[in-house]
């Protein structure tokens, strides 16, 4: 998944999200150490984090995400590090006491090659009793390969109107969804332009993730249905897993 055109958007979308902000800060005051995430997008996590005084590494993919980041910590006026790679062949020559994956970063692992790969590197950078920590959607969809609206409009200084509409599509055998989006900016003079996004997303069963960790060289996790804790039910919007290396 290349996020560099889909960065802008991405932000609008997501930076005002704020349901896992309390609980990964929560881990990062206890974690000995520095902290990374995997994933680290335009900095919301990594940002609120070193707020409250936590040493953050971000690692990311995308050179324009990451660039957005920087204008963040700029503009906060925090010190923040980023780092431009993938949870399967990044080498840095610390281990942490935290590292996390936030807002599903490893949904943009594909095959169960590129998952175990991940985890593995993840666990080889991961400090003596460090935690790692992630969270994933419960695979649940609204209208599948009809264009619908779900009230994303956003409006520009000038004036400019922007509405998201998407369409997405499921490939059971596969466990992927994608979305595609249609982002229509009309100006305020009626000119009417349209950018298109594609996301996808490979979707985990709760005990397919269970199984990927102890694969993987990791302790039996705890699972929560929430960010608040509780099992996960049928009525779940996300798993939260937290584990160690054994």
């Amino acid at each position: 998944m290349d996020y560099d055109d889909f960065s802008e958007l991405y932000d609008h979308q997501y930076d005002l999200y704020r349901d896992d902000l309390h609980f990964y800060a929560g881990l990062a005051e206890r974690a000995p150490g520095r902290v990374l995430e995997i994933g680290s997008g335009t900095g919301r996590v990594t940002a609120f984090l070193a707020r409250r005084g936590a040493q953050v590494t971000g690692l990311e993919p995308s050179a324009r995400m990451i660039g957005r980041a920087r204008e963040r910590a700029e503009r906060e006026g925090l010190s923040l590090d980023f780092v431009q790679g993938d949870a399967g062949s990044f080498a840095l020559p610390e281990r942490f006491g935290l590292i996390l994956a936030p807002f599903n970063a490893l949904m943009h692992l594909y095959t169960p090659a590129e998952q175990l790969a991940a985890l593995r590197n993840i666990r080889a950078h991961l400090a003596p009793g460090g935690t790692f920590a992630f969270d994933l959607y419960l695979p649940r969809f609204g209208a599948l390969g009809t264009l619908r609206h779900e009230g994303e409009t956003f409006y520009a200084p000038d004036g400019a109107r922007t509405d998201v509409f998407l369409v997405q599509r499921h490939d059971p055998p596969a466990q992927l969804l994608t979305t595609e989006y249609f982002a229509d900016t009309t100006t305020p003079q009626g000119q009417l332009s349209r950018r298109h996004y594609t996301l996808t997303q490979r979707y985990y069963t709760r005990f397919e993730a269970e199984w990927l960790l102890r694969c993987a060289g990791f302790a039996a996790p705890r699972v929560t249905g929430s960010f608040q804790g509780g099992p996960v039910t049928e009525n779940s919007e996300v798993m939260v897993f937290q584990t160690q290396g054994e």
